[in-house]
């Protein structure tokens, strides 16, 4: 079992099932809870470990999707998802993990900056391998259409949850020099 969530779980064995090829493009499931990069970067307190678990590369370059524990409700693929980049930016891109995966039916890597998050496709735009798999397995299991509009999932997600996400994690970075 990759995770406590089940639906997470699905995902990885449409993972496994696909190979080597990308369910969307940049995106790919990582070790459940990876506390890493986060240390790294000197982010060790207790209360911002327990409450953002990173599970899948946001993109290319080393972004990370999390969840986060806005609150103790049981059913953690109702949690917002936040993007985190590996540069610098945090957002909420996707109420719940039935809508992220709405949104990586758009199969762009997100540019995640300091301001803003953007899921644009720039230049050719070849499909990823396991695309297609994927955008079915979320069709059956979600009874969700591919996105056309990945802005508007993304600022629906931040006018529910962006004020107070950046209110809850600007006590961790601004020691740092992150804010």
């Amino acid at each position: 079992m990759y995770s406590p969530v089940p639906e997470l779980n699905e995902l990885a064995a449409l993972q496994e099932r696909t190979g080597s090829h990308f369910l969307s493009r940049g995106f790919e499931l990582v070790e459940y809870g990876d506390r890493m990069s986060f240390e790294a970067l000197g982010l060790t307190d207790p209360e911002f470990l327990s409450r953002l678990i990173i599970f899948a590369m946001a993109n290319g370059s080393g972004s990370n999707y999390a969840l986060w524990r806005v609150d103790d409700r049981d059913d953690l693929a109702a949690l917002p998802i936040i993007a985190l980049g590996d540069e610098g930016g945090e957002h909420v891109v996707a109420r719940d993990l039935p809508e992220l995966f709405r949104l990586l039916t758009c199969d762009v890597d997100p540019l995640i900056g300091h301001d803003e998050v953007s899921y644009e496709a720039y230049g050719d735009h070849e499909p990823s391998g396991g695309h297609e798999a994927f955008v079915d397995w979320v069709r059956t299991r979600f009874g969700l259409e591919p996105t056309t509009d990945p802005a508007a999932v993304v600022t629906a997600a931040q006018r529910e949850y962006g004020a107070r996400f950046d209110v809850w994690v600007k006590p961790f970075l601004e020691p740092l020099g992150y804010c």
